[in-house]
């Protein structure tokens, strides 16, 4: 059995969820190695649509170990409200199928309320587009080792006490800059405690669980996308961890010598969501097309998605930083209808024709995309199954992308139900 890393190659929301669901049938465990709630996976599955946030995409698949790698920040409160959402639904979310790592980091209320009146006092150009779910100022207490770590919702005495440390610098900031009441660490570890308590039953060793785990098959599940990640995306309008493939070992606990297969999954077209540099992005016209018909809305905030056309720099920057074995291409339904498509094959910056994006911060803001034109195609492609169905215009798309990256294209979605894949 294989040992999977799968990870979204743009900016998010290429379809990720789906992806692992499908590859989940494959592999005894799951395991969530970075980010937070601020990320959404949609899975449907006959029909009927699940949204997770925290929880493994691979919770809907019964007998399978889903868990929680310390490279995670988790909202404890979230956590339970999934497992019972997940529960009513009749997925088993005891113990036996779930864990959290000691390791994992805690958000706190704290930190979502010093997120969004950080964000509120930003004015214009200066937001970044946070969730506000508390994500990167979690993040920043790991980073300046005053977290609250998950092993500690087992010690009801040091957890007081870490709270009461942490508010001592907390409500200084929110008083004395952001202009906030100052928050109550009496509440917050009353509030806490029947949450600590019940979830104090799923803690532990997620690496030694990785490691027993590890001949039947592993997979290892990203959030967000490679250009929201901390180093390497588009900085400042990025993420608080690292979305590459190679932190699905920091994150988790494991080997790098582990992986056989790293999975890209890229979205037919481009959308981002919040703020930051887009250079394909459209406006209106097939911009709008896309984001109508691939109901580009986040799963998380229900925000709008900007849309706009393939953008080839951008996936070959990620296949340099990810080395990804082969392509998941996703949303490809979505582009039905088009008569022209464009890939973005390059940009022109500073006079001269790029082929990866430039680094100096916020330099895509000041890129112009160079196209290359293809036919679209006006079928209906949802009903297809196998490759030889698609349009001769659709199978020119995917093979247009496998020339550039010179990766296979493994997985092709052509609708958002489990069952509507084809596998080459």
């Amino acid at each position: 059995m294989a040992n999977i890393v799968v990870m979204g190659a743009q900016w998010g929301d290429e379809g990720k969820g789906k992806i692992v669901d499908l590859l989940t049938t494959d592999v005894a465990a799951i395991v969530r190695f970075q980010g937070g709630n601020n990320a959404g996976h949609t899975l449907v599955v006959n029909g009927k649509q699940t949204i997770l946030h925290l929880i493994p995409s691979g919770i809907l698949h019964q007998g399978k170990k889903c868990m929680i790698g310390n490279g995670v920040v988790l909202d404890p409160f979230v956590f339970c409200q999934e497992m019972d959402k997940l529960a009513a639904s009749g997925i088993d979310v005891s113990p036996e199928r779930l864990l959290i790592s000691k390791k994992t980091q805690l958000i706190m209320p704290y930190h979502c309320a010093i997120d969004s009146a950080r964000e509120n006092f930003k004015s214009g150009s200066d937001k970044i587009g946070t969730t506000g779910r508390g994500i990167g100022p979690c993040y920043e207490d790991k980073v300046a080792r005053i977290g609250i770590r998950a092993a500690d919702l087992a010690d009801e005495t040091l957890l007081r006490h870490k709270i009461e440390k942490a508010l001592v610098e907390k409500n200084a900031l929110l008083t004395g800059l952001y202009g906030q009441e100052p928050m109550s660490a009496q509440k917050i570890f009353d509030d806490l405690l029947p949450v600590a308590r019940r979830l104090a039953l799923y803690l532990g060793d997620v690496s030694s669980a990785i490691q027993e785990a590890a001949g039947q098959g592993v997979l290892f599940e990203g959030a967000q996308g490679t250009h929201l990640d901390i180093d390497h995306g588009t900085y400042p309008f990025v993420t608080s961890s690292n979305t590459v493939a190679g932190n699905a070992s920091a994150g988790s606990g494991c080997s790098p010598r582990m992986f056989d297969r790293i999975v890209a999954i890229v979205k037919a077209y481009t959308t981002r969501v919040g703020a930051g540099p887009f250079p394909t992005e459209l406006a209106d016209g097939p911009g709008a097309y896309m984001q109508e018909k691939g109901a580009e809305f986040g799963a998380t905030t229900g925000r709008k998605r900007r849309c706009g056309w393939l953008d080839m720099v951008v996936l070959r920057e990620s296949q340099r930083l990810n080395g990804p074995t082969e392509i998941a291409l996703t949303k490809l339904d979505v582009l039905g209808g088009l008569d022209e498509l464009k890939l973005c094959t390059a940009y022109r910056y500073r006079g001269e024709e790029v082929a990866y994006p430039p680094q100096e911060e916020n330099g895509m803001a000041h890129v112009e995309p160079v196209y290359e034109s293809m036919p679209g195609w006006t079928e209906d492609i949802t009903g297809c199954r196998t490759y030889g169905e698609l349009p001769q215009a659709t199978r020119d798309y995917i093979a247009r992308i496998e020339e550039i990256l010179a990766i296979p294209v493994s997985i092709v979605s052509v609708g958002p139900d489990r069952d509507q894949t084809i596998l080459r």
